[in-house]
């Protein structure tokens, strides 16, 4: 079961989280109020999403001894006239067949933080 407790300091918008053994902080830029310190908590997100594709496809590649080299994800964050969304660029360092690229394509997909995102995942909030 992963955990993260985030707490917000009282230093405008700064938050220190401690995940496991690991502790990160997020801010917001200066236009928005914060001092800009740290990445965003959106910010945070899109490396999540990026760093989990990443991994889901080296683990598809792996089984296959595909050999791909490193795997590049940029993640962006866009508006359009229909809302906010996500994009995402991924390239591999070594040359990857059509075949490979279709496949590799579908995994993209099974990352499970992308599958959170897309609203599989349910959440429960309350106060205590």
């Amino acid at each position: 079961m992963a955990n993260s407790t985030v707490v917000l300091t009282n230093k405008n918008y700064l938050a220190e989280a401690k995940i496991r053994n690991h502790y990160v902080v997020t801010d917001v830029p200066f236009s928005d109020g914060g001092e800009d310190t740290a990445p965003t908590p959106v910010e945070y997100l899109l490396t999540a999403i990026g760093g989990c594709v990443a991994i889901t496809l080296r683990m598809y590649a792996a089984r296959r001894n595909w050999d791909v080299g490193e795997i590049t994800v940029n993640v962006f964050q866009l508006k359009d006239e229909l809302g906010s969304y996500l994009t995402e660029e991924i390239s591999f360092e070594k040359k990857i067949t059509e075949d490979q690229r279709k496949r590799l394509l579908v995994f993209v997909g099974k990352c499970p933080v992308a599958k959170m995102v897309k609203g599989e995942t349910r959440i429960e909030s309350k106060i205590i």
